[in-house]
């Protein structure tokens, strides 16, 4: 019966952070993982941690002590304000930035990325957000096998790009001869790698995330069961000592000595959890992997663990749209980019705006729920003209010259020569010509007379510098013109295993169930449904994984 001090179901950053915290104090670890790689959602995500008062940080001398960043909590949160476990991951935070650092870790800073409310107390102009630095696979040799790779839709030709310089460059590409070379170079290493090992081997975004973590932990000597469902928990003189896994022999019964990190992804891929907690269920398009299905509350909820789904919103929202591939491949992408570009606006069926693009994607969703009665489809449109798809893309489709023809004949991207006309193609009211009309008005002053867009330190950093006087506003009047159907998406579930500082996982009477940690998304949120800052998903859970592996090597097994 294969036995370890600590089980981690999951392999996420949770449960990978948990991992290389426990066994770098000398605990074995297990690693049980459903999929046959490793990864989970953090291997498809952008990689961004929020995580305030980081040593990077201080280093550029951005200097906070964790109340500003708590006053900011406080005022996002408002009544549902969870005084102990944001103390918690405050206080920890720079700790484990700490620990990974002195472990060999390289982050990265996004010293210029804004909080997005800056009206609010305490909220960030820079220095709370970091990423890992980019990694090189050949480091792993034949063990990267083991790892998920970048998702197909955030990629180019299966080569992931940073958020950042990295992505800047491909962006102006074909106006400025340092960014062409750059790219040029890029893809032509990629264009190798491909060649030779079949997949990406410059690492960037969530995968480097996960490679650096895998790497530490490897080197730790962590077992990695890959293929491995948990079934069951199980229980010993009133603790959680282990569980029930399904592999490819047959079910195995693993043994913790002391105590089980659920670390699954939480439910946002699961039909009968987004039935009861997400609106217009019908309508969304998770961007989780599918074993995020809510496995951790089937296996908690039998010892009487507590759901927390007192939030604001249960699942962490973003736009999205549905696509097809040339090989017939389903695929969904996030509009995480070109909504604060100036020359876009964003639409319902009824031809009229409802929300400031630029805003954050979460509160894009928020204001689409919102609008959408229980009877309407939840969808909206993202529309532009061709100088703006030829400069920044749209959704899936890459600006010039990256050819976009299979777009267009697969009807993801709607095209006319006239916004009428663009209207009838998607089906949208005749008010949008109206609506784009008097968008344009303001937007050749460089105002959005209605929403305001740009006003705030985070619109303006998602737009373009060159831009003036408004960099996230421009007129939409060079035909043909463009749209793409954007629904909704989650990046994961809020909702969750109501835990307490240390991750432990709570009984319905408030108690922690002994020897049962969660983290990530299977835990309820810290941040109560809202979404104060990009990272907020990948930060806490970096922290939390790191709190519940010390928590344990401090414990008497």
């Amino acid at each position: 019966m294969p036995e370890c001090d600590l089980l981690v179901i999951g392999s996420g950053a949770a449960g990978l952070s948990a991992a290389v915290t426990a066994a770098s104090q000398g605990l074995s670890v297990i690693v049980a993982e459903r999929a046959d790689v490793l990864g989970g959602t953090t291997a498809w995500s952008g990689g961004w941690m929020w995580l305030p008062g980081n040593a990077l940080a201080r280093e550029a001398g951005i200097c906070e002590n964790a109340g500003i960043p708590r006053a900011y909590l406080q005022a996002v949160t408002g009544n549902r304000f969870d005084a102990e476990r944001i103390d918690a991951f405050l206080e920890a935070a720079p700790r484990m930035v700490d620990f990974l650092i002195g472990q060999g870790f390289v982050f990265e800073a996004g010293n210029r990325i804004c909080d997005i409310y800056g009206n609010l107390p305490g909220a960030g102009t820079g220095g709370r957000s970091l990423i890992a630095a980019p990694f090189d696979a050949h480091r792993l040799g034949n063990r990267l096998a083991l790892l998920r790779q970048t998702k197909r839709e955030t990629a180019f030709a299966r080569m992931p790009i940073q958020a950042g310089a990295d992505l800047s460059a491909f962006l102006s590409a074909t106006r400025r001869p340092a960014s062409m070379v750059h790219a040029a170079t890029r893809i032509a290493r990629h264009a190798r790698d491909l060649a030779l090992h079949g997949r990406a081997m410059h690492l960037v975004n969530g995968v480097a995330l996960v490679a650096r973590l895998f790497s530490l932990a490897d080197g730790y000597g962590v077992q990695w069961l890959t293929g491995a469902r948990a079934t069951a928990l199980l229980t010993h003189a009133g603790r959680v000592s282990g569980a029930i896994v399904d592999t490819r022999d047959g079910p195995v019964e693993l043994r913790a000595k002391r105590g089980v990190l659920l670390a699954t992804g939480g439910f946002s891929q699961s039909d009968r959890w987004q039935k009861e907690f997400f609106p217009h269920p019908a309508d969304h398009a998770s961007l989780a992997v599918e074993e995020a299905d809510g496995s951790a509350i089937d296996l908690a909820e039998p010892l009487g663990a507590s759901i927390d789904c007192d939030i604001a919103a249960a699942g962490a929202w973003c736009p999205v749209s549905h696509l097809t591939w040339p090989d017939g491949t389903k695929g969904v992408f996030p509009h995480i980019i070109e909504r604060g570009k100036p020359g876009v606006i964003a639409v319902r069926d009824n031809g009229y705006r409802f929300v400031n693009e630029a805003d954050g994607y979460h509160d894009y969703i928020s204001a689409l729920l919102a609008a959408t009665s229980p009877e309407e489809t939840a969808r909206s449109w993202l529309i532009c003209d061709d100088r703006f798809l030829r400069r920044w893309g749209l959704g899936v489709v890459k600006p010039w010259p990256v050819p976009n023809g299979h777009w267009r004949r697969s009807g993801y991207l709607k095209t006319a020569s006239t916004v009428a006309q663009l209207a009838a193609t998607c089906g949208v009211a005749a008010q949008l010509a109206a609506t784009v009309a008097e968008f344009n008005e303001g937007a050749r002053r460089g105002e959005d007379v209605q929403f305001g867009r740009g006003r705030s330190a985070y619109n303006r950093y998602q737009g373009d510098p060159m831009r003036k006087p408004n960099p996230n506003v421009a007129p939409i009047e060079h035909g043909p013109f463009h749209a793409v159907e954007v629904v909704p998406g989650s990046f994961g579930s809020f909702a969750g295993l109501r835990t307490d500082g240390m991750a432990r996982v709570l009984d319905t009477g408030g108690a922690p169930i002994p020897g049962l940690f969660a983290a990530g998304a299977d835990m309820s949120s810290i941040m109560a449904g809202h979404y104060p800052a990009g990272g907020i998903n990948l930060g806490p859970a970096m922290v939390f994984g790191y709190l519940a592996a010390n928590c344990l090597a401090h414990e008497t097994p």
